[in-house]
């Protein structure tokens, strides 16, 4: 007859106990996490959740703000959104500023975090100086430099010896709120690139140093390489807001569409639709293809930076 000792029988017990205590602090865990999450998830749901299923159930009818009852459309809607050559004209009106921002804004906020990082005396008061535009309202900034660019008696003609219609001729229109955006917003960016420098570590220029690299070869070969990550997130924030043109636009046009409409945005045409036409539905479809549109373009961002980190090792 075969004997069982305690030696076999006691680890086992001892294993699946000790299972169990993990599992049961697991689920303790994680319910008392919950009441901590349960705030932001209530929040989610009811500010982001919501409204996105909202506006896609709209998008398929022809909802007004009246009131009324909507009528179910099926995909005319979009059939008729993809044929609006005014959505398409807004569309590239946000690309173009989109093309002329985000290089700009990412080479001058590094240019800007370069000369704090590396500045002696007064660091702190280049620092506010670099940040403090974007500390201000949207349309605070967007009514002061509506000044700035006012033709005649504008601050930026006169100190220029110039007299360019920037906010009334289309040729200057969109390139005048670039130039606004660019000194608003550029503070987001240098603080982010500004604390990426303070983390690259000091040995490795002084490594440089020694083996003879100039400023320009350590810029090249160490900061570059090292500010890589933080460049592709600067990049991909600058793209998501810059597509999303809407304030600064609409506060120095005198909240129009601008000359011949030439700065007229995405967001405003669909503003437009929902709140000067009426036509609710509509506006909720075209809201749909823009979140598309914005979603192709962060998963494009992801895959090129997951290839990358790939292919580097």
């Amino acid at each position: 007859m075969t004997t069982t000792s305690a030696e076999t029988v006691i680890p086992p017990v001892r294993a699946t106990t000790a299972t169990a205590g993990a599992t049961l602090r697991r689920k303790q865990g994680f319910q008392h996490g919950g009441w901590f999450v349960a705030p932001f998830l209530a929040l989610f749901v009811l500010f982001v959740i919501w409204p996105l299923l909202r506006g896609i159930y709209l998008s398929f009818t022809d909802a007004n703000v009246s009131g009324e009852s909507a009528r179910f459309l099926g995909l005319d809607n979009y059939r008729e959104a993809l044929g609006d050559a005014a959505m398409w004209d807004a569309l590239g009106h946000s690309a173009y500023f989109t093309l002329l921002v985000v290089p700009c804004i990412t080479v001058l906020a590094f240019l800007l975090a370069m000369l704090a990082h590396h500045i002696e005396r007064g660091k702190w008061l280049w620092r506010l100086c670099f940040f403090a535009p974007f500390l201000l309202p949207s349309t605070v900034a967007g009514n002061m430099w509506q000044w700035l660019f006012t033709q005649g008696i504008g601050l930026f003609n006169q100190t220029l010896g110039i007299d360019t219609p920037w906010l009334t001729d289309k040729s200057y229109a969109m390139l005048a709120i670039v130039i606004e955006t660019l000194w608003w917003t550029v503070g987001f960016s240098f603080l982010l690139y500004l604390a990426a420098l303070q983390g690259i570590p000091a040995h490795l220029y002084e490594a440089a140093k020694l083996d003879g690299a100039n400023a320009w070869h350590r810029m090249v070969h160490i900061t570059l390489p090292m500010l890589r990550h933080i460049t592709g997130l600067i990049v991909a924030l600058q793209i998501l807001a810059s597509l999303q043109l809407f304030d600064q636009a609409v506060v120095m046009m005198d909240f129009g569409p601008g000359p011949e409409l030439s700065t007229r945005s995405f967001v405003q045409y669909t503003l437009e639709q929902g709140f000067t036409s009426y036509r609710v539905g509509y506006a909720s479809a075209i809201s749909i293809i823009f979140f598309v549109i914005i979603a192709v373009v962060a998963l494009a961002r992801m895959w090129l930076l997951r290839n990358r980190e790939e292919g580097g090792r």
